[in-house]
């Protein structure tokens, strides 16, 4: 058994003949800046050969082999290709499909990008699992996994064990919601932020999380002091230490802060400390009502309930 650290997920990405590029880079990027930001994840690049051709005419070199085994609670990544119906007719999608079937663990979770659903699905990963794939092959991963429950109109399916997206940039999607799992839906914020891409969440999520809303917008005070926010919203700021953070005026930050976020600071400040609170209550489900507001941030239990009703918690 290959001997990790058990704190530290170890994501493998899987690379196929005639690599979408967009597939592989695009999760690629968002996984490696959140390793670079201190996420407790480890990547891995991988492929059935050395080398590899991809969908710009370009090859990809120095490729590391499929590992003989991996690290219990580890995620393995197949990427999608250009030209799915010639790559997995190739002797190297044969071997991944019998990579899949022989090395996972019964705790590796197994994910795919656009096509490489359909390798899971020729490999039996898919059957008795929600799933999804690029809008064009949705037909063809219903006839590869009959017993599986294939959904369309939707960016990504998270099935528990397995996870799979549709199509090109929900990648980048499913990416950002595996970074928010393992490293808090903060850090997913951040690299969004950083690849200048909307946070978008799952058809299957009954709303939008706090900690990823209003954070569309590409004011950089304003981000400042959201995660000043984010970071601790529990504390109770000053507007005028957020304006210091932010480079601003409190005024302006203010004005900022109903520009672009579209809410006030106190607003925002609320949302978080509810959602901080349903963490908590499901962290702690034996805390009375006056421990969870205090941990959250509320001056009192009354205060926490008159805030929560505004947004169901209470």
């Amino acid at each position: 058994m290959n001997s990790a650290d058990p704190a530290i997920l170890s994501v493998y990405l899987l690379l196929t003949p005639w690599v979408l590029m967009l597939d592989y880079a695009g999760p690629a990027e968002a996984l490696r800046m959140a390793c670079d930001m201190g996420a407790p994840m480890r990547l891995h690049i991988c492929a059935p050969e050395k080398t590899l051709c991809t969908s710009l005419g370009t090859g990809l070199t120095g490729l590391a082999p499929l590992p003989q085994q991996v690290p219990r609670n580890s995620l393995v990544l197949v990427v999608g290709s250009s030209d799915e119906r010639r790559a997995f007719a190739s002797s190297a999608a044969h071997q991944v499909r019998r990579w899949l079937q022989q090395v996972p663990l019964p705790d590796t979770r197994l994910a795919s990008i656009c096509s490489g659903a359909l390798l899971l699905a020729q490999a039996g990963c898919l059957d008795g699992h929600r799933c999804t794939t690029h809008h064009s092959l949705l037909d063809e991963l219903a006839r590869c996994a009959p017993a599986a429950q294939v959904q369309g109109d939707c960016i990504f399916v998270d099935d528990g064990r397995v996870l799979t997206s549709a199509g090109i940039t929900a990648g980048i999607d499913l990416a950002l919601h595996i970074i928010a799992q393992h490293a808090g839906a903060a850090l997913a914020a951040q690299v969004a932020r950083r690849l200048v891409v909307y946070q978008r969440r799952s058809a299957q999520d009954a709303q939008i999380s706090p900690w990823l809303d209003h954070r569309n917008h590409m004011h950089p005070a304003v981000h400042r002091a959201q995660d000043a926010i984010a970071a601790m919203p529990q504390k109770k700021w000053a507007l005028a230490e957020l304006a210091a953070l932010a480079c601003v005026s409190p005024r302006h930050l203010s004005r900022l802060f109903s520009q672009h976020a579209g809410l006030s600071v106190v607003a925002y400040q609320q949302g978080l400390r509810i959602e901080r609170s349903r963490q908590l209550q499901r962290e702690h489900p034996q805390w009375s009502m006056e421990r969870l507001a205090e941990a959250s941030g509320f001056a009192s239990a009354r205060d926490f309930r008159r805030v929560g009703r505004r947004y169901g918690a209470a």
